[in-house]
């Protein structure tokens, strides 16, 4: 039964032909985690994923075409901010999140103190691991982001993030839609426009289905652009114009 009831959090799923395995995604997180308004974000795909995602139980938006995970997710908290949500949590589709920690990551943001929870894995909890050139380039981009911080972040790349009221807003005025402007860029941008951080450990589950959305070439070509990415993201001056009025422009499912 889908339900929208802004006093729960709103979990936020991208999605983009993930028809193999966004059902039991979706089932798996209303069924195994907190009670929750679930939002799949249907990303301009071409397979059954907004059917599916609707079937299993969530609400679909689903975006005119393909905008890569940034314009996604920045609907998904402007759907958040419209409809009154205090909470939004970001879940990937591919089902390695563990619905159990979103209950961890909500503890931590309703404590105080931060505005933005990341589900960290490189830490004490589970056994995911990146081995090589990815390992250091990751640890170089936690250390530079610490920084910027003022805290120590261990997995600044992790898309498993929840956000309080204050994040929402900040990321519905900015959230990037360039490489990894989901997680490095409009993490800068929310600390830079006044946000705090703060991080939990978490586990990894193996994939469930699909396919990853890097082979190991491309995930090693991607080094380097990550670097680019926090360079940029650094140098980015404050984009205070308003969005683009995606959610409208889309199609919401009930």
């Amino acid at each position: 039964m889908r339900v929208l009831n802004e006093r729960l959090p709103l979990v936020v799923m991208p999605a983009w032909n993930e028809a193999e395995v966004i059902g039991d995604t979706v089932r798996d997180v209303l069924e195994n985690g907190p009670a929750c308004t679930l939002l799949v974000v249907d990303d301009g795909s071409t397979d059954s994923t907004a059917r599916l995602a609707r079937e299993a139980g969530a609400i679909v938006l689903q975006m005119p075409y393909n905008m890569g995970v940034g314009a996604a997710m920045r609907a998904g908290f402007t759907f958040a901010q419209r409809w009154g949500f205090t909470r939004a949590v970001q879940v990937d589709a591919d089902g390695q999140h563990n619905p159990a920690d979103i209950a961890k990551l909500l503890e931590r943001l309703n404590r105080g103190g931060a505005d933005i929870v990341i589900g960290a894995r490189f830490s004490t909890v589970g056994d995911y691991q990146v081995r090589g050139p990815r390992r250091w380039a990751m640890r170089m981009l936690a250390a530079s982001l610490s920084r910027v911080a003022r805290t120590k972040l261990t997995d600044v790349t992790s898309g498993f993030r929840a956000a309080n009221r204050q994040a929402i807003d900040q990321y519905v005025r900015q959230y990037p839609a360039e490489y990894l402007g989901d997680t490095i860029d409009s993490l800068v941008a929310a600390v830079r426009a006044g946000c705090s951080v703060a991080q939990v450990p978490v586990g990894m589950r193996p994939r469930q289905g699909g396919r990853p959305s890097h082979s190991p070439l491309a995930a090693a070509w991607s080094l380097g652009r990550s670097m680019i990415a926090l360079l940029f993201a650094l140098i980015r001056g404050r984009d205070h114009r308003p969005p683009a009025d995606i959610v409208q422009r889309a199609s919401v499912f009930k």
